[in-house]
Formats: C-alpha cells, sequence, structure tokens
C-alpha cells in the first residue's frame, strides 16, 4: 500500500482510485517512448477522457464523477507517478475547471460545470499573475480579450481555457473562460523546448480582439484585503497541493521503477566500477531508506494539509481569514517539502542504479528532468518566506496561485 492509499477510502474514493491505477499502468508502458517523442499529448487526454476522469470533480448532478478533492488529489498522485507531465495536464485541468465554483456565483458555477461535463472538456490555461497583463475591454454584448501569455500548462490540447485577465477601465484582474477555437486565440509549441514536462502541452497563447460574453466572466482575482472571500482564497492552497501532488508522485514514481531495476540485478557489489547495483549492498539499502523517509515525510505534511483544506472547503462561506490563513500555510509547506523531496529523490536514485542505468532505454533521466522542470515554473522560494512570516509574525499569507 502507497501513502497515498493509506487515507481511509469510501467505496466512491476506492473506484475512482483504481481507474486511476488502471489509467497510470497504461501511461506507464510506453512513458519512455512517449517522452522522447515529445509530442503533444492528445492520445493521453484521450485516455484520461475515457477513463472519465477529466470530470471527476464535477458534480453527479450536473454530470459528472462527483469525487471530492481528496480524490483529485489522489488521482493526480498516481497519474503522476506514471508521468509526470501527464500529471501536471490533470492536476492544472482540475485546478482551472474549479475556477468558477471558487470565484463566481453558485448559478454561473453550475451552468459551467454541466457544459463542462456534457462535453467533456479538458482546460488549460492559467491564473497565477503574470506579466504582461492580458487586458479585457468592455465592448458591444460582452468583453473582447487581447494580449499573450507566454507559457500555460495544457494549452495546446485544451477545449477551454481559464486565464487572468485586466479590467481596461478598473484595472482589476478578473478570471475568465475563453473557448479555445475562438477566432483570434492563437496558441504556440514553444513550451515544448523545455527540458522537461515535455508532454504538458505547454506554450504560449494569444488573444487577438477574442470575443468574451459577460457570463463568461468567472469573478475577481485581486488579493486587495476584503475582495476575496476566504473561501475564494482555498483555490491558492488548493493549487499549491496539486503542485505537491505533481512532486510527489514523480518521487514515488522514480523509487517504484529503481526498485524493479535494482531487484532485477541482483549481483555481488563490484566496488572497482559501479556498472551494477546490487540490492544487498549497504550503501544501496541506506540510500534506498533515506528517499523513502523523504518522500513519506513529504507525503504525510501533504496529506496533513490535504485534511485540513478539505475541513475549510466543507465550511465554505463561513471559512474565516484566519482558517484561509492557517490552511494556506500548510498548503505551502507541503510543496515545498514535497518539491525539495522530489529533487533529491530523482537525483540521488540515480547514485545506486549504476552506470548502466544510463542508458537512454530506461528513462531514468525523465523524472529528475521533469521535477526540475516543474519546480523552475512554480518556485517553491516564496512559500519559505510565506511560511517563516506566518510563524515569526502571524502575517497571512499572500494569495498567490501556482498557475
Amino acid at each position: 500500500m502507497t501513502v497515498v492509499d493509506a487515507v481511509a477510502e469510501t467505496p466512491d474514493r476506492a473506484r475512482w482510485l483504481q481507474v486511476a491505477h488502471e489509467a497510470a499502468d497504461d501511461l506507464a508502458i510506453d512513458a519512455v517512448v512517449r517522452d522522447q517523442a515529445a509530442k503533444t499529448p492528445f492520445d493521453e487526454v484521450a485516455r484520461l477522457r475515457e477513463a472519465g476522469l477529466l470530470s471527476l470533480l464535477i458534480p453527479a448532478e450536473s454530470g459528472g464523477g462527483g469525487a471530492d478533492w481528496p480524490t483529485a488529489h489522489a488521482v493526480i498522485r498516481t497519474i503522476a507517478a506514471a508521468d509526470g507531465a501527464i500529471g501536471q495536464v490533470l492536476g492544472c485541468h482540475y485546478l482551472l475547471s474549479s475556477s468558477a465554483r471558487f470565484f463566481g456565483a453558485p448559478g454561473l458555477a453550475a451552468r459551467v460545470e454541466r457544459e463542462s461535463a456534457a462535453g467533456q472538456w479538458c482546460w488549460g490555461g492559467g491564473l497565477a499573475a503574470v506579466e504582461p497583463r492580458l487586458t479585457l475591454t468592455p465592448g458591444r454584448g460582452g468583453y473582447v480579450l487581447n494580449g499573450r501569455q507566454g507559457y500555460a500548462t495544457g494549452v495546446l490540447v485544451a477545449d477551454r481555457l481559464a486565464v487572468r485577465a485586466d479590467h481596461s477601465e478598473t484595472g482589476e484582474p478578473l478570471a475568465v473562460l475563453v473557448d479555445a477555437a475562438r477566432p483570434g486565440v492563437v496558441t504556440g509549441g514553444d513550451g515544448g523546448e523545455t527540458f522537461g514536462q515535455r508532454l504538458a502541452a505547454g506554450g504560449s497563447v494569444e488573444f487577438d480582439a477574442v470575443a468574451v460574453e459577460s457570463d463568461a466572466v468567472l469573478g475577481p482575482l485581486s488579493s486587495d484585503d476584503g475582495t476575496l472571500s476566504p473561501f475564494a482564497g482555498l483555490s491558492a492552497p488548493t493549487g499549491r497541493l496539486v503542485s505537491a501532488q505533481i512532486c510527489l508522485g514523480i518521487a514515488q514514481g522514480v523509487l517504484a521503477e529503481a526498485r524493479e531495476y535494482t531487484r532485477a540485478v541482483d549481483v555481488p557489489w563490484q566496488p572497482e566500477g559501479p556498472s551494477y547495483s546490487s540490492p544487498r549492498d549497504p550503501y544501496v539499502l541506506t540510500t534506498y531508506g533515506e528517499l523513502t523517509v523523504a518522500t513519506f515525510s513529504a507525503s504525510a505534511l501533504a496529506d496533513q494539509a490535504l485534511e485540513a483544506l478539505d475541513r475549510g472547503l466543507a465550511r465554505g462561506e463561513d471559512l474565516t481569514d484566519d482558517e484561509c490563513a492557517e490552511i494556506t500555510m500548510l498548503a505551502a509547506a507541503a510543496e515545498a517539502a514535497a518539491a525539495g523531496a522530489a529533487q533529491d529523490v530523482t537525483a540521488r536514485a540515480l547514485d545506486v542504479l549504476g552506470a548502466r542505468s544510463a542508458a537512454s532505454a530506461y528513462g531514468f533521466d525523465r523524472f529528475w528532468r521533469n521535477v526540475r522542470t516543474h519546480t523552475l515554473c512554480v518556485p517553491v522560494a516564496p512559500r519559505l518566506q510565506e511560511v517563516g512570516d506566518y510563524f515569526l509574525r502571524g502575517e497571512h499569507p499572500p494569495f498567490a496561485l501556482p498557475f
């Protein structure tokens, strides 16, 4: 039993985890080949869609899977263990497809969720603060969206884009929903040049006088005091824990594959040349022990933060600012711990595998490349500062979405 499965399960959660494990097993079969080919992951997203995972979080009465966020986070970690990039696509999809629920009115959220379930939409884009800003200008019957976002996850495979745009007259940042097939929307594959997360379908997206209906403006994203409700503020720790699950999944994935490799090469240790990695060698055993402890420790912290988040989400509009701040701090700590553990595990696992494991056919390098690319795009240093500020002075962490 893995750490992510150790949480008490309901029948519904167990069913979705079984679906996720089956999808992950399917992705793992050709993970190395797909990573090396670095093609846009249309087929991979189709596999997730066929498994019902894209509509996992949508309420059952709206045509979705009716699962909760703890289940979604477990699914993200499971998929990321098989393919970190596809885990990122799915995690960002879950966060962005919940935008209307976090930032919009209940009626708007219900409508968007029904449409998303009916169309089995894959969501891409990003709501993090980026420069230069997109601009939303009032026009006849709605708005016009202009600007260019330099990089966003999933844009090459997305049916709908959730993006951050500033109102041209008030400067207020808003979450906006855009049909990716609408005239004036141009996506570029320049994000595929990264050395890791090659299948995250990332790239630039340009909006040239794109028409946006009034009811496609999901809600405000302002960090000014009092603008966002504490419940809307939970979108930030929700995203931070998505990032943590991606890192933890990749760490668990490399450990699982390294274990199978080491078990298969059961030969006496040869100190004159590390061509082999023996499961009988004390150095190998100690290193595996250290990496397992690091992964389990970060996983336990992520699970603690996720439990706090789940309680906060259940409180809804009764959540207080202080409660939101504590949850945000826990999520920031969990993300930092997961990122650190994943970088350490994916690098040091190679130390015990031996020189022959460097053959490209094994693809062990992809785990480190994926984690390092992810943590470059979603750095954790600001999160550590926020945790320190909260611990020392009780300062509430600022509202900051990771994607």
